[in-house]
């Protein structure tokens, strides 16, 4: 089974974009749970097309907003990038294009709702970003991309971004990533109490996904926050991101 080839140039001309041929379109279309339903004829989901987007997605909205914003802060320049590659975003992304009614997915998420869910649309986004990537190149998923974000990227409130709630943006980004709510523990004081120093740790489970410091408890789990979302877009380490 296929999506039918009039809904491939609906998608297509939602998109703005025409694939060559219809394979890497089909396959980021398919959801893996429509692929085990229909093992036997071993067709290929989209989950390898995911991976590669999202690689794409990160290196492409770094280069934008670093030409857009060329003198702000690495601090904040990850808090805008954080913001246009969170589920929020990319879900948004993906209903503007409705993506959801082209999903090949099994008859589970069918019946719970699954094209709607915010997890399956991001994952899809990307892997069609990761589609258009290989079939017509870097600078052609470029452009679609820019038609996608331009919206986003000119509402942008720098100031609401770059000094927010670090806090509020994890939480949203682990939702969207299907991970529990983040903890925040004092694991450390230091100084004398006129000039202490609070050292904070934010987890997830057993994991910490960053430590950091600030003069007030607050402040130091804004500064926690800030680094957990930049390591959620890095590569994993053995350690926890730490900041003095």
């Amino acid at each position: 089974m296929q999506v039918p080839g009039k809904a491939l140039a609906e998608l297509e001309s939602l998109m703005g974009y025409h694939f060559r041929g219809q394979t890497l379109l089909q396959r980021a279309l398919t959801h893996r749970s429509f692929a085990h339903e229909h093992e036997s004829q071993a067709i290929a989901h989209n989950e390898s097309l995911e991976f590669l987007g999202d690689a794409v997605l990160g290196f492409l909205v770094a280069a934008r907003i670093f030409g857009r914003f060329p003198d702000r802060s690495e601090g904040e320049l990850s808090k805008i990038r954080a913001y246009l590659v969170s589920a929020a975003s990319l879900v948004q992304l993906a209903e503007s294009i409705r993506l959801g009614e082209f999903l090949l997915i099994g008859r589970g998420e069918e019946k719970t709702g699954g094209r709607k869910k915010r997890a399956m649309l991001v994952d899809a986004f990307e892997a069609i970003l990761g589609a258009i990537y290989l079939d017509g190149g870097i600078e052609t998923a470029a452009g679609f991309l820019d038609r996608q974000i331009a919206d986003l990227l000119n509402s942008l409130d720098l100031r609401q971004l770059t000094y927010g709630d670090f806090k509020s943006a994890l939480q949203e980004q682990l939702h969207g990533m299907g991970r529990p709510e983040p903890l925040y523990q004092v694991v450390d004081e230091i100084g004398p109490d006129h000039r202490k120093v609070f050292v904070v740790e934010v987890r997830i489970g057993d994991r910490i996904l960053a430590r950091s410091s600030g003069r007030t408890k607050k402040e130091a789990q804004q500064a926690a926050a800030r680094m957990a979302l930049d390591g959620l877009r890095s590569p994993p380490t053995e350690e926890a991101p730490e900041a003095s």
